[in-house]
């Protein structure tokens, strides 16, 4: 089913308008709570996926994080930059490069669910378990491959 005609269609009523107003506040208010510790939202995404070993090189973070590769070495530069995590070459595939986080950057990991939290569930203090539940799903739905 089309949603949207060349008639219908009006960018500030539109899913993706309303989708990236939210994606922009969202970023914008944890990017204010993470500044104590030194990372951007973005980064706390690797930081998280790799304390709980969701990916391990680059290319599984581009992959589950859905940012371009070469997006995603400038922050991994700036990660090992600030002394959040190691890269090393793999023994088995000389290509591959092995991503690790130092003492500094579990310990980063470690103080972010402290604050994330926080920040959601001020955008979300107006949701019912219902709703909120609802939106995971449309959310999940829209969002799938």
């Amino acid at each position: 089913m089309k949603h949207y005609t060349k008639e219908n269609f009006h960018l500030t009523q539109s899913v993706g308008f309303f989708l990236n107003k939210a994606r922009n506040l969202v970023l914008m208010e944890m990017d204010a709570a993470l500044e104590e510790l030194d990372i951007t939202s973005q980064q706390m995404g690797i930081i998280l996926s790799l304390a709980r070993g969701a990916a391990n090189t680059p290319f599984e973070l581009s992959k589950l994080l859905v940012i371009d590769t070469g997006l995603m070495t400038r922050m991994l530069d700036k990660l090992e930059h600030k002394g959040l995590l190691t890269r090393s070459r793999s023994v088995d595939d000389r290509r591959v490069v092995n991503l690790e986080l130092t003492a500094k950057g579990n310990g980063v990991a470690e103080r972010i669910p402290e604050i994330a939290p926080e920040v959601l569930n001020a955008r979300l203090k107006d949701f019912s378990k219902r709703e909120f539940d609802e939106l995971l799903r449309l959310l999940d739905k829209f969002s799938a491959a």
